[in-house]
């Protein structure tokens, strides 16, 4: 069964060996410093810099757009599966769960995506995904809203300190 680890930056090595993941994506701020995990080639590490906000031309900050999730779908088409994919970013709370929740309706697009915001309510109480990543991941996907449907339909997660990594599978293991 292929799944996706969802981490804060602070525990991506630690993640990255324990699940032995080959394969990541850093949804990170442009002048956020970080080290790639050994275990991770630099060839199948995609690093895209965005800030956690949801309109453009918030200061400086850079928004998310439809070029980092074209990016994060064209990564996760690429995953060979055979390892989980790990999505960080900052505190693990609202980037990293949006891209895996468009990174996992890319790979199986025929999953309802209302059992999936519910899957990833269950595996995370603190996930609140990036509303604006989630609206564009609606659209680039062919969703029909159903996406930001399901996600506004699961709430703001509860109050996170940055230290609650999960595992989001792909499909429900109950219906395949």
């Amino acid at each position: 069964m292929s799944f996706i680890v969802v981490s804060p930056l602070s525990r991506i090595a630690e993640m990255a060996v324990r699940h032995k993941a080959r394969d990541m994506i850093s949804l990170i701020a442009k002048e956020q410093a970080f080290h790639r995990p050994g275990v991770i080639a630099p060839d199948r590490h995609l690093t895209l810099s965005m800030n956690d906000i949801a309109f453009k031309g918030t200061g400086g900050l850079v928004a998310p757009d439809e070029t980092h999730v074209q990016a994060i779908i064209a990564f996760a088409a690429s995953w060979r599966q055979e390892t989980p994919l790990l999505i960080h970013c900052w505190m693990g709370v609202s980037r990293s769960p949006a891209g895996a929740l468009i990174a996992a309706l890319s790979i199986a697009p025929d999953q309802d995506e209302a059992e999936l915001a519910r899957r990833l309510r269950a595996t995370s109480p603190f996930a609140t995904p990036n509303v604006r990543l989630i609206e564009i991941g609606d659209t680039l996907l062919n969703r029909g809203g159903r996406l930001v449907a399901a996600v506004r339909a699961i709430g703001r997660g509860a109050d996170a300190d940055g230290n609650a990594p999960f595992v989001l599978a792909i499909r429900d293991t109950a219906s395949g």
